[in-house]
């Protein structure tokens, strides 16, 4: 069967299974995968195993079963680390009230009259360990509570901190979608942070544009909510500052897993392994611990054990709260890792289908339409299922197996990120997001697709521009 067919078939099963049939997303993209290996005829199982150097023979033996599982479990183990500690990270700074300490002091430093940058700041800095919609639940009480202190600048307040955290959560390892990004197209992680925070601060600036606009356009209030009523945002707002951590404790479990990570890259960047052993034992030695550190799984582990000191000492009379963060910290990345990895098989099968060698073929007289078309494949997923992880992980097992220099004229690192570009646009009322950001914020329907909806599609919009321009002027090849 034509892979171009087996791709589409699949995908509007995946589709079609969370939008009609409601299924969880893990289950749909189980059914999307065992559908996809079972339509792969062994001509094309023969091609793909030819091209993976593995053995053909034994390769096509495999059953159905056998092939998504093998990919299921290879995702739960490059992933799985990452993403448990990530969660307990995110989740220890939430409950310890580093979070909140990181807020108000960049608040405090910048002034009321810049509260728009400092949510903006904030959104950036919290959004690498934390998951989005987390993020946003935390920031938008403070929102509100800012509000109730200027009577102003509602709309701008929470869009600032969707401007940054929104482009955080498709471009930025440590979230799942960058992860699995950069894991399936073979990208450097430190890499992988530089570039996502050069596109990201180019989208957040024109989604920031569009935050000023919009909000003198609308001047929205603050409304009653359930979530958080009037009566609690006085509380949330005069909340004693000695019982948070000090602000270069609530930092740390941020900037040093970027900071390990990023010296590993810069490493490999600079150096070769035959120019590190002419160097002295002593500089081999800090390279070599460098490296040992720099390596994302190791640099989580001590940002974790911080958070988890961090939050121990800030509740201390409190014993069962920091069992309770982690456990709740592992049930929500366990979630996030069952639906990964149920994509990547998912991805996986759809790269055993050939879809990369027949893309390639297709546009071969073309290749410079190689990003557009990633973006758009990714557009049209997230807009017909709802969800950001979901579409950069099936627009990845559609293009990675044409994910190098030789075959795309520029690095990888572009693709996965006009991938990430391709998650924002588009979120409408399938997307728990959009509901998420609309009920918490007080907005109606019309309303959030006025604010948050279009101001992410702005910003994946102009992502994906930025990303051509780059691939164009800087391809590192």
């Amino acid at each position: 069967m034509n892979p171009f067919l087996i791709v589409l078939i699949g995908t509007v099963a995946v589709v079609g299974c969370i939008l009609a049939l409601r299924l969880h997303a893990f289950l749909a993209l189980l059914v999307g995968a065992l559908l996809v290996a079972s339509l792969t005829s062994t001509l094309q199982l023969e091609a793909f195993a030819t091209t993976k150097k593995m053995p053909v023979a034994e390769f096509v033996k495999t059953s159905v079963g056998e092939r998504v599982t093998t990919e299921f479990g290879s995702a739960c183990g490059k992933l799985g680390v990452l993403i448990a500690l990530a969660s307990i990270v995110g989740k220890c700074m939430m409950d310890s009230g580093a979070a909140d300490r990181v807020v108000r002091s960049i608040t405090r430093v910048l002034g009321e009259a810049r509260a728009p940058l400092a949510f903006l700041l904030s959104g950036f800095v919290l959004s690498i360990p934390v998951f989005f919609d987390t993020v946003f639940l935390l920031m938008v009480p403070l929102c509100k509570a800012m509000w109730m202190r200027t009577r102003k600048n509602y709309v701008l307040y929470f869009l600032a901190v969707i401007a940054t955290g929104s482009m955080n959560h498709s471009l930025f390892p440590l979230t799942p979608g960058p992860l699995f990004l950069a894991q399936t197209l073979k990208i450097d992680m430190g890499l992988m942070m530089v570039m996502g925070c050069v596109v990201g601060l180019a989208s957040a600036s024109a989604g920031m544009i569009y935050a000023v606009w919009i909000d003198r356009k609308l001047q929205l209030p603050v409304r009653e909510s359930l979530q958080c009523p009037l009566s609690e945002l006085e509380a949330i707002s005069n909340l004693d500052e000695r019982s948070l951590p000090p602000l270069w404790l609530s930092l740390l479990p941020v900037l040093l897993p970027v900071l390990l990570i990023g010296g590993n890259t810069l490493i490999k960047l600079s150096w070769d392994a035959k120019q590190i052993m002419a160097f002295s034992m002593v500089a081999r030695n800090a390279i070599a611990t460098v490296k040992w550190f720099g390596d994302p799984n190791i640099a989580l582990m001590l940002s974790a054990g911080i958070a988890i000191v961090t939050l121990a000492t800030v509740k201390r009379e409190k014993k069962p709260v920091l069992n309770d963060t982690i456990r709740s910290a592992l049930a929500d990345g366990g979630q996030i890792l069952m639906i990964i990895a149920a994509g990547a098989a998912f991805g996986g099968a759809l790269q055993q289908t050939g879809i990369g060698t027949a893309i390639q073929e297709a546009i071969k007289d073309h290749v410079q339409y190689v990003l557009p078309i990633a973006f758009l494949v990714t557009v049209f997923v997230r807009g017909a299922q709802g969800s950001a992880t979901v579409a950069m992980i099936t627009a990845a097992g559609i293009f990675a197996g044409m994910a190098t220099k030789e075959q795309l004229g520029f690095h990888p690192v572009y693709l996965a990120l006009v991938i990430g570009c391709g998650s924002k646009p588009l979120s409408w009322m399938n997307d728990s997001g959009f509901w998420v950001i609309g009920k918490m914020s007080g907005l109606t329907e019309s309303e959030t697709l006025k604010t948050f909806s279009a101001q992410i599609s702005i910003e994946g919009t102009v992502g994906m521009l930025v990303v051509m321009g780059l691939s164009r002027v800087m391809p590192m090849v």
